[in-house]
C-alpha cells in the first residue's frame, strides 16, 4: 500500500468510526440523563429503558432495508440522507413534550442510525481484501471504541451546562455535520455495474438465500451474542453505577472506561494479527479471553457481595479485548458468503444483533441487572451460546475441508449466491 493509499484509507477508517459512533452516543449519552427525564415526564426506571429498546427495535427492523438500499442505489446516497434524517429525529426528541412523543422520536432515530455503521462495513469491504480489509476495519473499530466511554461523560457534561434537551441537540448537530463530511469525502464503492434492483422480489429472494445459509447463521449467532454479553453491563449502567456501585451520574466511566479499554485493545491486536495467524486462530484466542472474563465475572461476583471500583468493573476491559478480538474476522467471513450482497448481508446482520441487544436492554438487562451475580451468570450464557456457534461452523469447514490445516481461513472461497 502507497502512502497516498494508507493516507486515503485513514480518511475512510475515521469517517467510518465516526459513523458508528452514532449508535453508542445515542444511547450511552442519555444515561445520565434518565433521573431526569424520568422526573420531568413521571416516569420511572423501567418505562425509561424501553428509550434504549425502542430505539434498538427500529434501528434493528430499518437495518434490514440500509444495506438493500445500498446494494441498489449505492453506499454514498443512503450513507448521507440517513444522517440527515437522523439529525431531524434527534431534533425531535430535543422538542419533545412527553414521555410517549419522546419515545416515538427515538424510534425515529433508530430508522435512520443505522445507515452509517451497516453501510459502512460493506465500504470496507467493497474497497479492500483479506488481511487489508480486518486492518481497516479493526482501525475503524479502534477509532469507534471510545465512544462508549466519553458518551456518559459527554451527556453528563451537557446535562449540567444545558439539561438534557441540549444531549439531542448536539446529537443532531453530529449527525448533520457527518451528512456534510460524507457528502465532501465518501467516495462512492458500490459501481452502477455490481448494484441489484430494488423491488419486493430480487429483496425476498436475496433474503431467502441469506436465511437458507447455515454458515451465515452460525456466524451471526457467534457475533452477535459475543457483543450482547459485553452489552448486558452496557445496557444496565444506570443500575449498577448508580445503585450498585453508589455512584453519581459522573461515575459512569468506571463502567465505561474498562469497556473503552477492552474494545480497543481488541481491536489494535486484530489489525497486528491480521495476515499474520488465521482467522480460526484468531477467533479461538477472543473466546479465551471472553472465557477467562466469565470466570472472573463470577468469582468477583460471588467474593464482593457489595462489587467495590475498580475490581468489580476490570473483567470487562478483558471482555471487550476478546469480543473485538473476533469480531473484525466473524464480520468478514459473514461479508464473504454473498460478495455481491454484501450490503444486505450487514444489513441482515446487524438487524439481528441490534434486536438481539433490544430484548437484552428491555427483558434481560431488567431481569438480570439486579445483583452482579445475576449479570455475571448472564454474560457467560451468552459467551457460551456464542462459542457454540462459532465451533459448529468451524466443525462444518473441517468436513467440507478435511485436508485443511489448522490455519485455513474458513470459507472466504465459497461465496453462496442466490440462483
Amino acid at each position: 500500500m502507497t502512502r497516498n493509499d494508507s493516507q486515503r484509507y485513514g480518511l475512510l477508517a475515521v469517517l467510518l468510526a465516526a459513523l458508528s459512533m452514532i449508535g453508542p452516543f445515542s444511547i450511552d449519552a442519555i444515561f445520565p440523563a434518565f433521573e431526569r427525564i424520568g422526573a420531568e415526564f413521571g416516569v420511572g426506571a423501567d418505562a425509561m429503558q424501553q428509550t434504549v429498546s425502542v430505539y434498538l427495535l427500529a434501528y434493528a427492523a430499518m437495518s434490514l432495508f440500509h444495506g438493500a438500499l445500498s446494494d441498489a442505489y449505492g453506499r454514498k446516497p443512503v450513507i448521507v440522507i440517513g444522517m440527515l434524517c437522523y439529525g431531524v429525529a434527534s431534533m425531535g426528541a430535543a422538542l419533545a413534550d412527553s414521555f410517549t412523543m419522546l419515545l416515538v422520536f427515538r424510534g425515529l432515530q433508530g430508522l435512520c442510525a443505522g445507515a452509517g455503521i451497516v453501510v459502512g462495513r460493506a465500504v470496507v469491504r467493497d474497497r479492500l481484501e483479506g488481511a487489508a480489509a480486518q486492518r481497516l476495519l479493526a482501525r475503524a473499530l479502534m477509532i469507534f471504541s471510545v465512544a462508549p466511554a466519553i458518551a456518559p461523560m459527554v451527556g453528563a457534561f451537557i446535562l449540567g451546562v444545558s439539561g438534557w434537551r441540549a444531549i439531542f441537540w448536539c446529537l443532531a448537530g453530529f449527525a448533520w455535520l457527518m451528512a456534510l463530511a460524507c457528502a465532501l469525502l465518501l467516495a462512492e464503492s458500490h459501481p452502477h455495474a455490481a448494484r441489484t434492483r430494488f423491488a419486493p422480489g430480487p429483496l425476498l429472494a436475496g433474503y431467502r438465500a441469506i436465511a437458507r445459509d447455515s454458515r451465515f447463521w452460525q456466524l451471526t449467532i457467534a457475533a452477535t451474542v459475543n457483543f450482547s454479553s459485553l452489552f448486558l453491563y452496557i445496557a444496565s449502567a444506570p443500575v449498577i453505577v448508580l445503585q450498585h456501585l453508589g455512584l453519581g451520574a459522573h461515575g459512569f466511566p468506571w463502567l465505561f472506561v474498562p469497556v473503552v479499554i477492552g474494545l480497543m485493545g481488541g481491536s489494535a491486536l486484530s489489525g497486528q494479527l491480521a495476515g499474520r495467524i488465521s482467522a480460526r486462530r484468531t477467533i479461538r484466542m477472543g473466546y479465551l479471553l471472553m472465557l477467562v472474563a466469565c470466570v472472573a465475572h463470577v468469582t468477583l461476583a460471588y467474593a464482593l457481595p457489595q462489587p467495590r471500583v475498580p475490581w468489580s468493573m476490570l473483567p470487562l476491559a478483558v471482555q471487550g479485548i476478546g469480543v473485538q478480538l473476533a469480531f473484525p474476522t466473524l464480520t468478514l467471513l459473514l461479508l464473504d458468503r454473498f460478495p455481491h450482497r454484501r450490503g444486505s448481508v450487514s444489513a441482515v446482520q446487524a438487524g439481528l444483533s441490534l434486536l438481539f441487544n433490544a430484548i437484552v436492554a428491555g427483558v434481560f438487562s431488567p431481569l438480570l441487572s439486579v445483583s452482579m451475580v445475576e449479570l455475571a451468570w448472564g454474560t457467560c450464557l451468552l459467551t457460551a451460546i456464542g462459542w457454540v456457534a462459532w465451533y459448529r461452523c468451524e466443525c462444518s469447514l473441517r468436513r467440507l475441508h478435511p485436508t485443511a490445516g489448522p490455519e485455513a481461513v474458513p470459507a472466504e472461497s465459497e461465496p453462496v449466491e442466490p440462483a
